[in-house]
């Protein structure tokens, strides 16, 4: 087993589980620059029937034939990825399974047997990875707007009693935060602390402009972006928080080893861009000849694999290197499920 695994699997923990009602209200997730990021972003009404009536009924998956579902191309199975679109369906391992609600930026915890969401109501929710036994994590305050919600699952050790949290970006009113909340029902969000690197470092991150939170390891480290002035930060609080720019970029992802991966404008288009976590900090455009925008990357925890959204579909290219491949023609929100 290698060192990534590893560290996944160390850090992987049980949640509660927990029967809930969903809603039928669909709230329109923004990415950095302000486009929508969930296409198609309405519930059928079956899903909205199903998510309303608060059944414990196991969702059902889509009787697709393999290789087609949500459009003429779906090339996820055995890939580990999966697509969510701002509708009840997700596409996972070759398949559209139903979640029974609006799904919206989802995100798996380490051992991937849960799934992180915003739903119609624009709430976070948990379930398992069939859309059942969905549990109400909190629900967003009215006015507020919740996105992008990331697993924070900490390996227990002298340092760290061990921690499963979910971090997410809160919009009140155009004032955006990093909210935390332990992953089970009835908790309260807080705001995620932010402090410097050091005394040597004393610059205070900002507090306010931050989104697109990711996290990975076996500690719990956080990367973002500041739509205000444009870098990913960094965030860790192993032995005492701490964290500051990283690199010029929005929508970042890291793998379990902090290898970065994240989107920057080139020539007018945006690009997609590998960053490693060794001394080097060596940085890679991964998608040189784009002739269109790039967005939304993600890496695979082996850190092999980066997938990304276009206009047509998402994209996977080695994260060394490589002619991007389309595996699906629909659109939406990448995310590698162990």
């Amino acid at each position: 087993m290698s060192a990534r695994a590893r560290l996944r699997r160390s850090a992987a923990t049980a949640l509660v589980s927990a029967v809930t009602a969903g809603s039928a209200l669909l709230l329109t997730a923004c990415d950095p620059d302000g486009a929508d990021s969930a296409a198609g972003a309405t519930g059928s009404p079956a899903a909205t029937a199903s998510a309303s009536s608060g059944s414990t009924a196991k969702p059902s998956e889509a009787a697709s034939a393999p290789g087609r579902s949500g459009g003429a191309l779906n090339r996820t199975g055995g890939t580990g990825l999966t697509v969510s679109t701002g509708t009840s369906t997700v596409l996972m391992d070759g398949r559209s399974v139903d979640f029974g609600t609006v799904v919206r930026d989802l995100a798996w915890s380490p051992d991937g047997k849960h799934a992180a969401f915003i739903d119609g109501a624009g709430n976070l929710q948990t379930s398992d990875p069939d859309g059942s036994h969905k549990t109400v994590i909190a629900k967003a305050p009215t006015g507020v707007t919740w996105s992008h919600p990331t697993w924070q699952v900490t390996t227990p050790d002298q340092y760290d009693k061990g921690r499963t949290n979910i971090v997410f970006a809160a919009d009140d009113k155009g004032t955006l935060r990093l909210l935390s909340v332990p992953a089970k029902a009835g908790g309260t969000p807080a705001v995620l602390s932010l402090n410097p690197y050091s005394d040597d470092h004393p610059k205070l991150p900002p507090q306010t402009g931050n989104q697109w939170p990711g996290s990975t390891g076996a500690h719990g480290s956080i990367v973002y972006a500041n739509k205000d002035d444009g870098q990913v930060y960094h965030r860790d609080d192993y032995l005492r928080q701490q964290g500051g720019v990283t690199t010029k970029g929005s929508q970042p992802a890291a793998d379990d080893e902090g290898d970065l991966v994240f989107v920057r404008s080139v020539g007018g288009h945006d690009h997609i861009f590998e960053r490693t976590n060794d001394d080097s900090h060596q940085e890679r455009d991964l998608t040189p000849d784009a002739s269109v925008d790039y967005t939304e990357p993600v890496i695979s925890h082996d850190g092999r694999t980066v997938a990304f959204r276009g206009p047509d579909g998402i994209y996977t290219v080695p994260s060394k290197g490589g002619k991007p491949e389309r595996i699906t023609d629909t659109v939406g929100l990448p995310a590698f499920r162990s």
